[in-house]
């Protein structure tokens, strides 16, 4: 069993601050939000993939405050460390295939950030495809993830990935993000794309259907 959960539970209540300052290290979520309310300023039905316990759900529900958020994650407890506004979100836990099906073409942003270096080489195309059936015909997907780098931040990153959470975890190159989304999506549906802070390991793309 990996470490990580034995830890988060000795913390008790100051686990969600301890977390906080542990992602800082690696990513700036706030910085992310901002990146995600530039190249999107306006969205009303969001679709989260990959939420977690809820950190990042939190800078959507603020940057969107009147938009509908849909956070879900396959892992259990799915939301369970989120202190945002409480109207407007919902947290399920289940695949993004089973939102595309029973809500298809309905959301105007998905966010899908620092998951897929956690999920099969054989099943990222299959998740992406879902999210485009998820997405409405003008809608956007925010695409954020660490990138392999020769320096120490990455082996830190790697470390922690591997021993802290016990996943087999599989990095891109920034070729390789711009692979898979144009393979999904097709030809010049990458948008913009930009770090974030504090490190250029972290990349996001902003896709978006070649016919808009």
């Amino acid at each position: 069993m990996p470490p990580g959960p034995l830890i988060r539970r000795l913390l008790g209540p100051y686990e969600r601050g301890v977390a906080e300052a542990y992602r800082r290290i690696f990513i700036n979520l706030d910085a992310l939000a901002e990146l995600m309310s530039a190249w999107v300023p306006q969205a009303q039905k969001i679709l989260e993939v990959g939420c977690g316990e809820g950190a990042m759900t939190e800078r959507i529900a603020r940057t969107y405050p009147t938009a509908s958020v849909a956070a879900i994650d396959i892992t259990p407890n799915v939301g369970r460390l989120y202190r945002g506004p409480a109207s407007s979100v919902v947290f399920r836990q289940e695949t993004v295939a089973e939102v595309a099906r029973r809500e298809p073409a309905s959301f105007d942003l998905v966010v899908l950030s620092d998951v897929m270096h956690h999920v099969r080489s054989d099943i990222r195309r299959s998740l992406l495809r879902a999210i485009d059936q998820a997405m409405a015909p003008n809608g956007s997907l925010l695409f954020k993830d660490w990138v392999i780098s020769a320096s120490p931040i990455h082996w830190l990153c790697a470390a922690s990935d591997r021993y802290l959470t016990g996943d087999d975890v599989a990095y891109f190159t920034i070729d390789g993000i711009n692979a898979l989304v144009t393979d999904v999506f097709g030809p010049s549906t990458i948008r913009h794309s930009s770090t974030v802070r504090p490190w250029h390991n972290n990349a996001a793309v902003l896709v978006q259907r070649s016919e808009i």
